[in-house]
């Protein structure tokens, strides 16, 4: 892929909001790593690939796209109107060009020629149709929220659609350039109707793949779309196969014996084990990071002491080191420096740098426990296998909670049932911190803190402040990206002091490739870019 100015400023600035600075990445702990935001170009095309997820999709509807495992597939398959590309930058999707002709109007006009895989014709009825879908109560969107400030979404020529907005929300237009920006055929929805998304009701999108077949409880595989609108983007594998390998080991030893040929997201005890072997392990840019997030605030941890307390005892550095072999180091806010995009990587790099260190002091943590009276209270922290850091988090968690005086259970989750605590709120009765791994769809880090006003989807402990919710509307009116960066550094403050998710760590993008295979970018964007469309040999 073709290297620019652009690109190396993006790597720098994810080198050193990791680290401190230099040309590498280093907890301290010996483990260092390079940032980049490509792999060596493809040589030539491949007949198939197997490609490994840690976790079946639970659905390939994409009103449902709120995890990793899906996302990694229906970036290929589906398309959105707006395109977010490697270099964390928005850019023209299915829409060939935007306007914004006043504060309560967007005008999207769609490209010419583009094809459903079915081989109809896109128009404007079936963005109406795909994003009004998010609004509609009984389907249930994890996005609907990303819609509400919507008056109308409307077709106002064959190939032109109008967004009609009741407040300015420059957030929405860009959220338009991942999930919630997903066009499929509106008379395919129709047909599949509850089916949609699912093993037997499919997908027709207009991705560089279709799906081909999903065996449930196994594989997903995809086939090249050789109609595909994109020439610059023309698939070099012919077969795409996704396998489902729950058990971090046994996924590691995939990909080490070369069965699968590459993979996101790894288990982080296998990286030493993968920087030996035929392979190539890289590492890339991702907009969050991992959090402790406060699933209810009813309990303990409702009193902001008790999170504070809960904060300044856990141990980061040592959680660095246990979870992630020393590949991180601990996180000061919920987003790094790489989730700055909007801004120059210098202004990034001083708002992150600005943040005070999160210092351990487990005797100054107990004292605010006895203050809030939650000496000898229960806190639930869901633990899953699906990642050993996830499990590592939890114990460490439950540690520096005993050590100030909090009883801290561990409810141990199934790996496939880990992934429905982000999107359905009954999962998470009776737990009170769910560790996660955040990300923003979008380069604007006004979309992490966006998702924490009041009745947001992604707000998972019902967390309210009125002003803040006062600050998101500003920024979600203003247009400069400068001034709203200055607004989200507000915002960034009052969530830091009111800790309705607790930072962790840092971490990069993990990513390997089989000795055959080459061709795809190892950052975050690969959860809406079509990334398996460079994929090919290596050879």
């Amino acid at each position: 892929m073709l290297r620019t100015a652009a690109l190396a400023a993006v790597a720098a600035l994810v080198a050193a909001g990791c680290s401190g600075g230099g040309g590498d990445n280093s907890s301290g702990s010996g483990a260092a790593f390079d940032v980049t935001i490509d792999t060596p170009a493809a040589k030539g095309p491949l007949d198939k690939v197997k490609w490994s997820l840690y976790a079946e999709p639970q659905t390939l509807d994409y009103a449902y796209a709120f995890d990793f495992p899906i996302n990694t597939v229906l970036a290929n398959v589906c398309e959105n109107l707006l395109r977010v590309t490697p270099d964390l930058k928005i850019s023209p999707g299915l829409a060939s060009k935007y306007t914004n002709p006043d504060p309560l109007t967007w005008v999207y006009t769609l490209r010419e020629g583009v094809k459903f895989h079915d081989g109809t014709p896109m128009a404007a009825k079936d963005v109406v149709a795909s994003l009004t879908r998010h609004a509609d109560p009984e389907v249930g969107s994890s996005y609907s929220t990303v819609f509400k400030d919507v008056a109308s979404i409307t077709e106002t020529g064959p190939l032109e659609v109008t967004i009609k907005l009741t407040r300015p929300n420059v957030l929405l237009n860009e959220q338009l350039s991942a999930s919630p920006g997903i066009v499929e055929s509106a008379d395919f929805l129709a047909k599949a109707g509850k089916d949609y998304g699912n093993p037997q009701g499919g997908v027709n999108c207009t991705g560089p793949f279709s799906l081909e077949e999903w065996k449930p409880g196994t594989s997903i595989t995809l086939k090249k779309n050789d109609a595909y609108w994109d020439s610059t983007l023309a698939p070099k594998t012919s077969e795409l196969e996704f396998v489902f390998i729950q058990d971090p080991s046994a996924r590691a030893n995939a990909l080490l014996t070369g069965e699968v040929d590459g993979g996101y997201l790894l288990p982080t005890t296998s990286f030493d084990k993968l920087h030996a072997s035929d392979g190539k392990l890289y590492f890339g840019a991702i907009t969050g990071s991992y959090s402790a997030a406060v699933t209810n605030l009813k309990g303990a941890l409702g009193d902001r002491r008790v999170r504070q307390a809960l904060s300044m005892a856990i141990d980061r550095d040592g959680m660095v080191q246990a979870a992630l072999n020393g590949y991180g180091a601990p996180a000061k806010a919920p987003v790094p420096a790489a989730g700055w995009a909007t801004v120059p990587a210098e202004r990034a790099q001083t708002i992150h740098n600005s943040l005070p260190a999160i210092t351990q002091d487990p005797a100054a943590a107990k004292k605010l426990v006895e203050e809030a009276g939650a000496d000898g209270k229960k806190v639930v922290v869901a633990t899953s296998n699906l990642a050993p850091e996830i499990s590592v988090a939890a114990n460490a968690i439950q540690a520096a909670g005993k050590e100030i005086g909090l009883d801290v259970e561990l409810r141990t989750i199934a790996p496939d049932a880990y992934t429905a605590l982000f999107t359905d709120p009954a999962t998470r009765e009776g737990i009170d911190v769910l560790v996660t791994s955040g990300y923003d769809m979008t380069p604007d880090p006004l979309e992490f803190y966006a998702a924490l006003q009041t009745g947001e989807f992604a707000n998972y402990g019902n967390w309210s402040n009125p002003e803040y919710d006062q600050l998101v509307k500003e920024a979600l009116g203003t247009t400069d990206p400068a001034a709203r960066a200055e607004l989200t550094v507000k915002l960034q403050e009052i969530a830091l002091r009111e800790l309705p998710g607790i930072p962790l760590w840092d971490s990069p993008m993990s990513l390997y490739l089989g000795k055959r295979v080459t061709g795809v970018t190892p950052n975050i964007t690969h959860l809406s870019y079509p990334w398996a469309a460079t994929l090919g040999s290596a050879n």
